[in-house]
């Protein structure tokens, strides 16, 4: 299935739901400030310093897209002024089209460090443009000037390790004979320093991994996580899931430590809420990388490019790299969501009708992430369930609203409802305490 393909009509479908209630009442939201220690670490310079970007996706027209890819240059250039590399994993292109390479050079020549080594992995999209797939290859090749869909460089005395998807298909194949290549380069990497971290780039995720990994590479997939897992020191960066920086699943830790990039394009995140995949926004949203690596530790920085701010707390990873001192896993939070003593919840008087209302509720906190809310309607009468849907916080935005409206519709006229909302986090932690509301439906 290729989701890509479903974004108009979810967007259409989502748009209609919530055009009343998705851009009001904003609250500033949390980012790093912008102190010295998001630019040096406490005096310390980094012995290597890389932005990571992807699913760029420039079209062959048009100048949204090549606005967003250099509004992201030009703060990473900002942020990061000296980079070693430059690593864009993957959908460099919508299509894959020559016109489209052109154009993403058009930008990227001109704004890249010239002493920074450039590194491309190929995308799926890089891959749909009507050739053979040995064609596709070549012309993303030639265009980017990569000697080979996968290969590994040594840049100041760090490995960069990259592969590359061989065909075209969305969740991404990667053969044997790469994953077999792969295992002998990480070898020769710890053989050449077994305290430094390996940094792995690919555009697909392996599943089971990040945020959004569930849209990850299947066929050989259990070769390739076997492979990553004999070296806990390997850090493995990945695209194509768009989903966003915020949510702290995007950084995951178990035999090795996966990250997810986001997009430079706009977002997509999950299915099954109220907002849909490609909720209201979605398009504005433009996120990649930096990272640092230090003698002690690798540092990640996430940055919103659409806001020009820094997202949440910086990644830390320190050494030694060993599964048993990872801080990033599945089991990470335990702690509950809350809504604080003060927190209100009401329904809006305008717009309302015989079979919907519109709630008004405090946000709850959370130590990570509130990530969304149960909303269950029951009639008064019967405590019958009416209604019952997720809806998320809305964390994707900045800032994020709050007070949330939501809608509570399908009811019926002239009856009684009790309207619960619960907190859920990132980690599907529930609030104990939730907010309740009692509300009649005109007549």
């Amino acid at each position: 299935m290729n989701r890509f393909s479903l974004k108009t009509k979810i967007v259409c479908f989502t748009v209609s739901l919530l055009v009343f209630v998705v851009f009001q009442f904003p609250l500033t939201a949390f980012s790093a400030q912008e102190t010295d220690q998001q630019n040096m670490n406490k005096g310390q310079r980094p012995e290597v310093i890389f932005p990571v970007i992807s699913d760029v996706h420039i079209e062959k027209n048009g100048m949204e897209d090549l606005r967003k890819f250099e509004t992201a240059l030009n703060q990473l250039n900002e942020h990061a002024p000296h980079q070693d590399a430059f690593v864009v994993v993957g959908d460099l292109t919508d299509y894959g089209l020559k016109e489209e390479y052109e154009r993403f050079f058009s930008i990227y020549n001109e704004k890249k460090n010239p002493q920074a080594v450039s590194l491309f992995t190929i995308g799926n999209h890089d891959y749909w443009n009507g050739l053979s797939i040995e064609d596709a290859q070549k012309r993303f090749l030639d265009e980017t000037g990569m000697g080979a869909i996968y290969g590994h460089k040594v840049i100041k005395d760090y490995h960069f390790i990259w592969l590359g998807p061989e065909n075209g298909v969305t969740e991404g194949y990667y053969s044997k004979e790469q994953i077999q290549w792969l295992d002998k380069q990480l070898n020769e990497a710890e053989k050449d320093d077994p305290r430094k971290p390996i940094f792995v780039f690919l555009h697909q995720p392996l599943t089971e991994t990040v945020f959004g990994s569930e849209w990850g590479t299947v066929t050989n997939r259990d070769l390739l996580y076997n492979t990553l897992k004999k070296y806990p020191q390997s850090i493995n960066f990945s695209g194509h899931t768009h989903y966003p920086l915020d949510d702290p699943r995007t950084i995951h830790q178990e035999n090795f430590t996966s990250v997810g990039t986001s997009s430079v394009k706009y977002m997509w995140t999950e299915a099954g809420y109220l907002q849909g995949e490609l909720p209201p926004g979605h398009e504005t949203i433009s996120q990649g990388l930096i990272v640092e690596a230090y003698k002690n530790k690798v540092v990640i920085k996430r940055r919103d490019f659409h806001n020009d701010a820094w997202v949440g707390e910086d990644w830390v990873i320190k050494r030694p790299f060993k599964p048993q001192t990872f801080k990033y896993t599945e089991t990470r939070d335990h702690k509950a969501p809350y809504f604080t003593k003060d927190a209100e919840i009401s329904a809006v008087k305008n717009p309302a009708s015989s079979d919907r209302v519109v709630i008004k509720f405090t946000q709850a906190d959370d130590n990570l992430l509130v990530h969304s809310y149960k909303v269950v309607a029951r009639e008064k009468d019967t405590g019958q369930v009416a209604l019952e849907y997720e809806a998320f916080s809305e964390y994707y935005r900045n800032p994020v609203p709050d007070p949330l409206l939501l809608p509570v519709q399908g009811l019926k006229p002239d009856t009684g409802y009790t309207i619960e909302v619960t907190a859920i986090d990132a980690f599907e932690n529930e609030s104990q305490s939730n907010l309740t509301l009692d509300v009649k439906t005109k007549p």
